[in-house]
């Protein structure tokens, strides 16, 4: 079959078989293996069933004799409330009998994600699959339903730890091959030289994850079929549970993931795995612009059951219930007479980890790609203030086009494809992109719209300089005449005109007539509120949105020197300003001052609000360790009304804000992450507490301690 070869003629089972040896006396240990990361989109059947072929051709292609993809991929992970429907169902079937009998899809074993309805329960299922028949349907068994995730809206868990029961196929598949039935439930596989076993994403994360169980009940290779979210610094984590795993237990683990945006607020970082007793053979790209990557490195059966060989791990194996065994007429590794004897395994290699201000670029710039391909529209359209938030969009969308433009010069078809559409040229002999600017030119357009009376030149400046260093289509126009025309209106009708504080309004007045001009958000002012409803929250997608102030500003001086855009200084020193007040020579609209809270308090509280999910008490308690050196625990107390404060009153903003790529753990997004009311009662109860706190601390409660190191 062409598949990996070793020093072997015949095989020694490691599923319970027959012993057998070549005449050599020698053994097969080497095989191929692959791991694959596919960018798949809901409910996109077509295309998704081309990645899939397309990731069998290429684990053929390099001799490997079984492909393992992400979860879900038939479908699309993102398919959310269409996994109810019967159709995605019948529509998953029908992909799946057309890649059992496509000529690329045989002498190969295929692992392949996809909904079942099995006794009228729906469940996330693993298809493992060999020349056409169906060995195994293998549910999940523990659900992602936290934060992101309500897989338990539409699947239930599967019955139990190694409950196996009779599946009947739908007649589309009995046509093909005859098949009426196959097993579904919690099996393994068992090749003619190893044992594999699936787990499925959230099975990972678990205290006892499946992988563990079927080690000790002889599984040499674990798939790991994910959908899992790229989310700032998280990565570290994921790789650490890996090799966590194998290190303790021994064992080749395959990670797959999904890479790209399916349609939803999440972007999927890919980074396909292989790692052998905690020790990484291949990591793929974390973010990547490929329809389709997959990774492989040959591996020494050998060399895992030799780590497995201590006393303690035999003394839990002999113990481990059995797990079912699925035969499969397949050998991983090359047992036939013309074995390679100078085929050598895979060596490690260091995993890769990106700054977080790589991650910033390149998370939000793909996910911002996947958008613009798949809505079918001509480009972006950014309003520039001059200000850190919508210059880190303008950069992010500079990132995009340098991703595009390298795609292109590689000849990737499909970016190529992509790109000529949204620039309506017909052809890549027509128009071909000298740099980066050049498509920005052709699809970014940017304006800055200021008052005569509220923004200053440096900024204007600033958004011209910035539009024409990425290569914007960029306007500058004053919105004075759009401005005044509303306030005159709001005077004709109510008899009353409004006036800026300044001016002798009052604190309503000041912030109505701010309300009716522009501005931009990111995580931590959504957070304070510090935007206007339908404002910042009419745009079709925010790729900020999910990213804090800090992270924003360390982007940015990173950005300075990576894209070589010195301009961007400018950015970094200038103080944050909505310009939403008249500028005077005493007085300039400070963002911080207009909050009450600095940007980086506002982080603190984000991430003790959401993360380690604290009320008004325990945020407080927190804090005043957190803070002592600070501020006093009186101070503290104020700092943490005056957030919750503003917090409750702006609540019913979160429920308009513009779908963002979600990227930090403490995201307010109650459309799909932050899923908390927006309409808050005074949190008297808490202050009460705490205010008996304070009392009972008397004089303390006025001052800071001082910190000792130790």
């Amino acid at each position: 079959m062409g598949h990996l070869t070793t020093l072997a003629t015949w095989y020694v089972s490691s599923a319970g078989g027959t012993t057998q040896f070549s005449s050599s006396g020698l053994k097969p240990r080497w095989a191929n293996v692959l791991s694959s990361s596919l960018n798949q989109w809901a409910m996109a059947f077509d295309s998704n069933q081309k990645n899939i072929i397309e990731s069998i051709r290429q684990a053929k292609a390099k001799g490997c004799a079984m492909r393992v993809g992400p979860e879900l991929e038939i479908t699309g992970y993102g398919c959310l409330d269409h996994f109810l429907e019967s159709d995605t169902l019948l529509h998953s079937w029908e992909s799946l009998s057309e890649i059992l009998v496509h000529p690329e899809c045989q002498d190969i074993l295929l692992d392949i994600g996809m909904p079942v309805r099995h006794k009228d329960v729906v469940y996330n299922c693993r298809c493992i699959c060999y020349n056409g028949k169906i060995l195994l349907i293998r549910p999940k068994m523990s659900l992602a339903n936290d934060n992101n995730y309500y897989e338990a809206r539409y699947f239930a868990p599967w019955k139990g730890e190694r409950i196996v029961e009779d599946f009947y196929l739908p007649r589309m598949i009995e046509k093909l091959h005859g098949q009426k039935t196959c097993r579904i439930g919690d099996a393994v596989i068992s090749t003619r030289d190893t044992c594999i076993g699936t787990e499925t994403c959230e099975e990972l994360w678990t205290p006892n994850n499946p992988g563990i169980s079927m080690g000790l009940d002889g599984v040499e290779i674990l798939n790991n079929s994910s959908g899992s979210h790229w989310e700032l610094r998280k990565l570290q984590t994921r790789v650490d549970l890996i090799r966590g795993a194998t290190t303790k237990s021994g064992g080749i683990y395959l990670y797959s993931n999904q890479i790209g945006c399916d349609g939803e607020r999440m972007y999927y970082d890919g980074c396909a795995m292989i790692i052998v007793n905690g020790k990484i053979l291949a990591q793929g790209s974390q973010f990547s612009l490929q329809d389709v990557e997959v990774v492989t490195a040959t591996v020494d059966l050998e060399e895992v059951r030799t780590y497995r060989n201590s006393k303690s791990r035999n003394m839990q194996a002999i113990k481990q219930e059995k797990y079912e065994r699925i035969e499969a007429d397949i050998s991983l590794s090359d047992d036939s007479e013309f074995a390679d004897f100078s085929l050598a395994p895979s060596e490690e290699v260091e995993p890769r980890f990106l700054l977080p201000e790589q991650e910033i670029s390149l998370g939000p710039a793909c996910w911002m790609w996947d958008f613009l391909r798949r809505s079918r529209q001509g480009g972006f359209f950014l309003p520039l203030s001059g200000g850190i938030d919508s210059c880190a969009t303008a950069v992010i969308v500079h990132q995009m086009t340098r991703l595009v433009f390298v795609e292109m010069q590689k000849e990737n078809a499909q970016v190529i494809s992509d790109m000529l559409r949204i620039v309506g040229e017909p052809s890549a002999s027509e128009w071909r992109p000298k740099c980066p600017q050049d498509i920005a030119t052709r699809m970014f357009h940017t304006t800055y719209m200021g008052m005569k009376e509220n923004s200053s030149q440096d900024t204007r400046k600033r958004a011209e300089d910035l539009a024409v260093a990425v290569g914007a289509y960029h306007l500058d126009f004053d919105i004075d005449t759009v401005y005044h025309a509303l306030v005159s209106l709001f005077t004709t009708v109510t008899k009353f005109v409004p006036k800026y504080q300044m001016y002798g309004g009052t604190p309503a007045t000041n912030l109505a007539l701010q309300n009716i001009q522009l501005g931009s958000a990111n995580v931590d002012e959504s957070l304070r509120g510090y935007l206007t409803k339908y404002d910042c929250s009419s745009a079709d997608i925010n790729p900020i949105g999910g990213v804090s102030k800090t992270d924003l500003k360390r982007f940015i001086l990173w950005a300075n020197t990576e894209f070589d855009l010195p301009l961007l200084d400018k950015f970094i020193s200038a103080p944050p300003t909505a310009e939403l007040l008249p500028i005077t020579s005493e007085y300039v609209q400070d963002d911080e001052t207009d909050m009450g809270i600095t940007y980086n308090e506002l982080s603190i509280f984000g991430t003790l609000r959401r993360v380690e999910r604290l009320g008004p008490f325990g945020v407080w308690s927190k804090l005043l360790h957190v803070w002592q050196d600070k501020f006093s625990p009186q101070e503290i107390y104020k700092k943490t009304r005056f957030f919750f404060y503003n917090y409750g009153i702006n609540r019913h903003k979160m429920t308009t804000l513009t779908p963002s790529v979600h990227a930090v753990a403490y995201g307010v997004d109650d459309n799909r992450f932050d899923m908390r009311p927006f309409l808050y009662p005074s949190m008297d109860w808490a202050y009460r507490k705490i205010e008996g706190r304070l009392k009972i601390m008397g004089q303390r409660a006025s001052q800071t301690v001082e910190k000792k190191n130790v």
